[in-house]
């Protein structure tokens, strides 16, 4: 099945080339990183200490990883922190929050073996953390088979998505195999990830680590403006509504 999953990973790809040609030539969003998402990054030299390595796709997830960057620089100040994303928002966004605190940051691979094991040979991670569902399959195996303890962090799987994944379930559970512990959003996700074959003991439900946010200065500050601004009272609360996506309204 892997075979397959990569076959159609480059017929796909093939099918989109012209796109990331075209906008090549136009800096656009798509080309950007391309070479490191095959696997070739910028200089990282190995040390004695150990790799954790979150995943984050785009600025929703980086930005929900800040009160879990926070509390890992903490607790584990022996292990290097390392973040990749996918998208070039969410790669400004960790330039941006986690300049003083990841060791590296860089894109993530596509999900070929060469690529991944690419990545792999360089950064040799210990832990790998994947915020939300990133179910790169031939990702997931290389890593697994590397040594690497992986872990869903903030794990969500809509309804769609696991009625998708269960057309291929038995390749989804030995893909899940290689997961050591999925820390879900809530009930129905924990749920919806155990139908596909997780074993269950792995399966934890620890809420939105969204709501984990502490506020800076400047947050606060733009708080004070928006109240200021449309004649909001400093004892009513104030909710702002951005990049969401139905049902979190």
């Amino acid at each position: 099945m892997f075979p397959l999953y990569s076959l159609l990973l480059t017929i796909g790809f093939i099918i989109l080339l012209p796109r990331f040609l075209f906008d090549a030539v136009r800096k656009g969003k798509y080309a950007v990183g391309f070479w490191q998402r095959l696997g070739y990054l910028p200089e990282f030299v190995p040390n004695e200490k150990d790799v954790l390595w979150i995943h984050c796709v785009s600025v929703g997830e980086t930005n929900a990883a800040r009160p879990l960057v926070t509390e890992l620089i903490n607790n584990f100040p022996d292990y290097r922190l390392i973040i990749s994303t996918t998208t070039k928002t969410g790669q400004k966004i960790a330039r941006e929050i986690f300049a003083g605190e990841a060791d590296f940051i860089f894109y993530f691979p596509f999900d070929w073996r060469f690529s991944v094991r690419r990545v792999l040979r360089t950064i040799k991670p210990s832990v790998v953390l994947l915020m939300e569902t990133e179910l790169w399959f031939n990702f997931l195996r290389e890593a697994g088979r590397n040594g690497a303890k992986i872990a869903l962090v903030n794990g969500r799987l809509s309804e769609k998505s696991a009625a998708r994944y269960l057309y291929i379930r038995k390749f989804v559970c030995r893909v899940l195999g290689f997961v050591d512990l999925a820390l879900m959003q809530g009930e129905r996700d924990a749920e919806r990830l155990i139908q596909l074959g997780i074993d269950a003991e792995k399966v934890k439900v620890t809420g939105n680590i969204k709501f984990d946010q502490k506020f800076d200065e400047a947050e606060n500050n733009l708080t004070q403006e928006l109240q200021r601004r449309f004649c909001i009272s400093k004892d009513a609360p104030l909710i702002i509504a951005a990049s969401t996506h139905a049902p979190e309204e």
